[in-house]
């Protein structure tokens, strides 16, 4: 008698726990690397490698074989944490080799820059590498987080911020399916709008979404074509439509190429800023002999440091973090590089930002990133910043 098992919810489940199924496995990613080239694998339902008869198994044999072997042990491993099974969701529970989709930072992220308050301190944790999920296991590094705010599966960036619900008709199954709880918001008109002021709090907020993701510690993900404002027409569940709903068209007219060239502004950033790429977790200690600043502080909107009633007023709507790029805790983080200070302006009144009240950690300050407009020319700052309602601004500190 045979006895089906759908943990995947795509149909009955392969049983890696059984030694035939885990050697057809192992033999299918050897051959993807060694003649195919390729250099990881991104597991979906990722759960489902890990159960074993009893449920699931951080140490599971597929696990175990997978790390062990010399052709699959160094290649990039990451794995989206959960399935419909029973105890599916194991997020921060993989083997270290292992990166996680982190849909508590998509989550948090969505629902800060909609404007639900209260959340500081997750907020916080998830933009230095989400440290409460990964970083209590041994081995786990900063990169064990793969942030993201949209994916293949949901509502794009530009339909993220354009639709208040879902809108899956075109699936056949009378809009039942797909992700209900999407935190997502229209700015007052549902869809296209002409409305020049909606439209530019639209293009805001992606820029704030984008730049939050891009300064975050961890590994970023970015769904293909975001970066020119893809839409899906508010379908967050396109894996059906073979058509104009489902596809990108790359040289589309009513391409963002703003856009493009922000997310360009963003990655070069990222790429010449080591202080965004810690490969350990910052807590705010002095880490580098002869300065007196630590490796990450968190101010409020008067440039003073964060308190304890701080971080839990959900009235308080602006707050900066700074990272030092003199601190490193190891030689082999790579270079020292710029102080870092960025500003999240959640609320509805502009801030003049005060620099010079800020710890010092350089002479001069440089605005790099201002998510009010499409591209930030790199300008010299004295003594403070306007950082506007709904906006992130970022400015690095040198000598």
């Amino acid at each position: 008698k045979r006895h089906y098992i759908n943990d995947a919810g795509t149909g009955n489940t392969v049983n890696v726990a059984h030694p035939r199924v885990l050697q057809l496995v192992l033999d299918s990613l050897r051959y993807w690397v060694k003649y195919m080239h390729v250099d990881g694998f991104r597991f979906d339902l990722g759960t489902v490698l890990g159960r074993e008869p009893h449920g699931f198994d951080s140490g599971a044999g597929f696990f175990d074989a997978l790390l062990q072997d010399p052709v699959l042990a160094n290649t990039k491993l990451i794995a989206e944490p959960w399935d419909i099974g029973l105890g599916g969701y194991q997020l921060g529970q993989f083997p270290s080799r292992f990166s996680e989709w982190n849909d508590r930072y998509r989550d948090t992220v969505r629902k800060v820059w909609k404007g639900e308050v209260g959340l500081l301190p997750e907020f916080a944790d998830h933009l230095l590498g989400s440290s409460s999920v990964f970083e209590w296991q041994r081995g786990r590094a900063a990169s064990a987080s793969v942030n993201f705010i949209t994916s293949h599966d949901g509502f794009t960036l530009l339909d993220l911020v354009s639709y208040a619900d879902k809108h899956n008709e075109a699936n056949g199954e009378e809009n039942r399916d797909g992700h209900g709880a999407n935190y997502s918001s229209n700015g007052g008109v549902e869809g296209r709008t002409k409305d020049p002021a909606i439209n530019a709090q639209r293009r805001r907020r992606q820029r704030n979404l984008l730049t939050t993701l891009m300064v975050s510690q961890g590994v970023p993900m970015l769904l293909a074509g975001d970066e020119i404002g893809n839409t899906q027409n508010g379908n967050n569940n396109a894996y059906c439509q073979d058509n104009e709903i489902g596809w990108i068209d790359w040289h589309a007219r009513r391409s963002d190429r703003a856009m493009q060239a922000f997310v360009s502004q963003l990655v070069h950033l990222r790429k010449t800023q080591p202080v965004l790429r810690r490969s350990h977790y910052m807590h705010g200690t002095s880490l580098s002999e002869g300065y007196g600043v630590a490796d990450v502080a968190w101010f409020d909107a008067n440039s003073q440091p964060m308190s304890d009633q701080d971080w839990q007023n959900s009235g308080n709507r602006v707050f900066a973090l700074q990272l030092a790029g003199d601190a490193l805790e190891r030689p082999e983080d790579g270079e020292i590089g710029d102080t870092l200070l960025m500003v999240f302006n959640f609320g509805e009144q502009a801030v003049d930002y005060k620099l010079e009240l800020l710890p010092k950690t350089g002479t001069s300050w440089q605005l790099l990133i201002d998510t009010f407009g499409d591209i930030s020319q790199p300008s010299e700052l004295f003594g403070s910043m306007l950082v506007r309602a709904d906006s992130v601004v970022i400015a690095r500190c040198y000598n």
